[in-house]
């Protein structure tokens, strides 16, 4: 298989293996204070929303060691050790306690009916299994250094040592350039967007899906809209992502417009949920809420909302790890880094106060964040245009 064949083979069982893991752990998480919920009447007492704030909160401390780790340990490695912690967080749905419920929380940062539930999650389990298992076929390239007529073995275990050395230096190297890039000024102004990024994700991720499922005029039908909710969230993602990531190779008014549409699409979204959805949804207990907000409530506007979260998550995403991209194109793990770093702190923060605030108040939150973080990247996107016009390299800013 010649190299671009097997860089080809990589990307799609990346691709596959990743779809199947996050399909799992994404739905995980979109039902997981429902479930929970409707648990506490038993024996067990947890939270969704405080498992996924534990989950978010160890991910981001853990992202400014991930460079190091992965420079020591290797890409497919690490890979492996990581969908086994997402799989095992799946499975503790299955029978949950408390302590392994939060337990598995952490381990997964550092990488309806009873019979129905364990079906459901079981199936989810091994969906996420597979995924896993996956990331063994990834195929390593061709090694450059071939043992030669006139080299000893000797010599090779000399090259393997200064290898291992290497990857020490390497690992330390990708740790104090996350450190040092966290105070750059450009670094400094995209943190204020990445921060959004985390507030939404989960408000998207896992509090709407709640709010939905809390509604008793719903009807029955307020369960199985959870689902729904989550197929067009999913919907909205993959049509700004190919749409926007397409346009991206060839747009000539550059990211700020995306950037413009995905604020003004969350806008309207979270005036239509703040008219749609009564403001004690996200903390409803089991029974839920009959509460009514300023209109009746709507399954089809609750939908659309779905819809509009997804595709405005996209184009930030999108536009974000295009300038992050362009930026550091040299060296882009410590840039990667810093940003999920950010954006997993805010989403661990989110979830923590996803127990307290009532919904007005999260969507608040969101309007102020979303805001200034379009401000912010704005700043970014005109200063890199102007030093491009000039000749300069973008990377310089």
């Amino acid at each position: 298989m010649s190299p671009e064949s097997k860089k080809l083979f990589n990307i799609i069982i990346l691709g596959i293996a990743f779809m199947f893991m996050f399909t799992a752990f994404q739905t995980c998480g979109n039902v997981a204070q429902t479930v929970i919920r409707s648990l506490n009447s038993t024996d067990f007492h947890g939270s969704g929303y405080t498992s996924m704030a534990i989950i978010y909160g160890v991910l981001s401390a853990s992202n400014v060691m991930t460079p190091s780790v992965v420079a020591i340990v290797g890409p497919q490695l690490s890979l492996f050790a990581s969908g086994l912690f997402y799989s095992m967080y799946i499975a503790v749905f299955i029978q949950p306690f408390p302590w392994s419920f939060y337990t598995a929380s952490v381990f997964i940062g550092i990488a309806a009916a009873e019979s129905d539930r364990r079906t459901v999650f079981i199936a989810l389990t091994v969906i996420s299994l597979v995924g896993t298992v996956l990331f063994f076929l990834i195929r390593k390239p061709d090694s450059e250094n071939v043992l030669g007529e006139g080299e000893s073995s000797d010599d090779q275990d000399l090259d393997v040592n200064e290898s291992a050395q290497n990857n020490m230096t390497k690992a330390v190297d990708a740790f104090k350039k996350s450190l040092k890039l966290c105070v750059t000024k450009e670094m400094l102004l995209l943190s204020i967007t990445t921060a959004y990024t985390g507030l939404e994700l989960t408000f998207f991720s896992g509090v709407y899906g709640t709010c939905i499922g809390a509604i008793n005029k719903f009807g029955t039908e307020e369960k199985s809209l959870i689902g729904l909710s989550g197929i067009f969230i999913g919907i909205g993602e993959i049509l700004g992502g190919s749409l926007f990531g397409l346009l991206s190779k060839n747009n000539r008014f550059g990211r700020n417009p995306v950037v413009l549409l995905g604020i003004l699409v969350h806008f309207i979204a979270f005036y239509l949920i703040f008219l749609n959805m009564p403001g004690d949804a996200p903390i409803a207990p089991v029974e839920g809420t009959d509460s009514s907000a300023y209109i009746k409530p709507s399954k089809e506007v609750a939908i659309f909302c779905s819809f509009l979260l997804g595709l405005g998550d996209s184009c930030f995403n999108t536009q974000l790890l295009s300038i992050l991209g362009f930026l550091y194109s040299e060296d882009s793990a410590p840039a990667f880094a810093v940003f999920k770093f950010v954006q997993s702190i805010c989403a661990a923060v989110a979830f923590f106060y996803s127990n307290y605030l009532l919904l007005h108040w999260q969507l608040l939150v969101m309007v102020m964040f979303g805001f200034f973080g379009t401000v912010s990247f704005f700043t970014v996107e005109w200063e890199a245009a102007a030093i491009v016009a000039r000749g300069s390299d973008y990377r310089s800013i």
